[in-house]
């Protein structure tokens, strides 16, 4: 397997405080990678930092090396736009814009330039299919995306980030806020896209990690502790931490 996105020896501060220590590892392409650990272990900061998302927070420092397709994501030469293009993001709530569902998924792809409506909703129709929604949502394009579920609506910030088409789904506890039914949803929907598209996910459910993942990543207290197969981490974890962490004794 070819590694997307490559990272060594990085750290991140907050100000004076160290958020993330030393992390280095290797994510593949066309592969679910989970990022597992308690609150405030630095996962969702590692996240944010692959499409700079950090770059938004006063007083962050970074060091070390972190490149997405041999390029340096933090380089002179990079255009921040063009990375968050690449690399779309799926927030922990589902976040849609107070426009109609069509709307929502073209808004991206208009700011890119597209105008064409012929253009416009043969990406809306590809993107709302390839998040599993298209036949909910197809008689109701014009209608407000604020009156769907919450699952529904997850779903369409998962079409909104694919109409921009990504190389990379950066997703923050995707199902967190959701009930098990849309939750089951949005596993099916992963396990399909990473075929297209490769795939890091936060997430506090261990069982979650387990099911779609195919590499996990644990993190505590700013420190990659173990990185590697699901399977056999949570088979024959190799750090007591880990170990501890994933059978509940702590987190």
């Amino acid at each position: 397997m070819k590694s997307i996105i490559t990272v060594k020896d990085m750290c991140l501060w907050y100000g004076q405080t160290q958020a993330l220590k030393n992390i280095s590892m290797d994510i593949e392409e066309n592969s679910i990678t989970a990022l597992i650990g308690p609150s405030g272990c630095g996962k969702s900061t590692f996240l944010r930092s692959l499409n700079r998302m950090n770059d938004l927070i006063p007083g962050v420092k970074i060091t070390g090396e972190l490149k997405y397709r041999d390029r340096d994501i933090f380089g002179k030469d990079m255009d921040v736009n063009e990375l968050r293009r690449n690399i779309g993001m799926v927030f922990q709530k589902p976040n849609p814009f107070p426009m109609s569902i069509y709307d929502n998924i073209a808004y991206g792809p208009r700011t890119h330039g597209i105008r064409s409506k012929a253009q416009l909703d043969e990406i809306v129709e590809r993107s709302l299919r390839g998040a599993a929604i298209w036949d909910e949502t197809k008689d109701r394009l014009k209608k407000s995306a604020l009156g769907m579920s919450g699952g529904q609506q997850q779903r369409l910030c998962i079409a909104r980030a694919l109409a921009v088409e990504p190389d990379v789904l950066l997703m923050d506890e995707p199902t967190s806020a959701l009930d098990p039914i849309s939750t089951m949803k949005i596993e099916e929907l992963m396990e399909s896209l990473k075929k297209q598209y490769t795939i890091i996910i936060v997430t506090h459910n261990m069982q979650q990690a387990v099911r779609i993942s195919d590499s996990t990543a644990f993190f505590l207290l700013g420190d990659l502790i173990e990185y590697g197969n699901t399977e056999k981490m949570f088979a024959q974890p190799q750090d007591k931490r880990t170990e501890d962490y994933i059978t509940g004794r702590f987190g």
